[in-house]
């Protein structure tokens, strides 16, 4: 059954909301993070200090990504007040490896004896350290800051090698303050 539905999602006193076509862009003071919002039949606005959501023929999977969108909305604020913080731990048995950042890539040499490097993409906005055996990749966007921690957990992936002997690799082991 179709109905009407919205979603609506307070700003925070000190977020300033746009929309501009599919973009909502959220700023407070010198940070600024943008979001696409795309749902079928739904309107996005800004009302008051509101953000709504608003479709007149929502369906079960229509309500559900507007949940959805409502949340990521909810992440760009929480961003905007404080950093999304992945940590890595770089674990070795065999080979020594050496992690390094270049530019916007993460490098990764001497893994498992390999004579090429291997890279990390790092997203725009997300900064990544390495202190010794750890890596802390943090940014005000939850999106980039997790895909980049993803990006070098991937780039650390054993092929073709049984992974009960071979236990090298980079590992996330906290995840926005939740350990893992």
């Amino acid at each position: 059954m179709r109905t009407k539905h919205v979603e609506s999602i307070d700003i925070p006193e000190g977020v300033s909301c746009e929309i501009e076509g599919n973009s909502l862009t959220c700023k407070k003071e010198n940070l600024e993070v943008t979001k696409t919002i795309q749902i079928s039949s739904s309107v996005v606005k800004i009302d008051g200090n509101q953000i709504q959501i608003v479709s007149e023929k929502a369906n079960k999977k229509i309500k559900s990504y507007m949940k959805t969108f409502a949340a990521h909305i909810r992440n760009l604020f929480k961003g905007l007040n404080e950093n999304f913080v992945y940590e890595l731990e770089i674990c070795h048995v065999h080979f020594p490896m050496t992690v390094k950042v270049e530019g916007d890539k993460l490098s990764i040499s001497n893994y498992l004896g390999e004579k090429e490097k291997r890279f990390a993409k790092i997203l725009p906005d997300v900064k990544v350290d390495v202190k010794g055996n750890k890596i802390t990749v943090s940014s005000h966007n939850l999106e980039n800051a997790g895909q980049t921690a993803a990006n070098i957990e991937k780039a650390s992936k054993i092929t073709n090698k049984d992974r009960r002997v071979f236990q090298d690799g980079i590992f996330m082991t906290n995840k926005n303050g939740r350990m893992i």
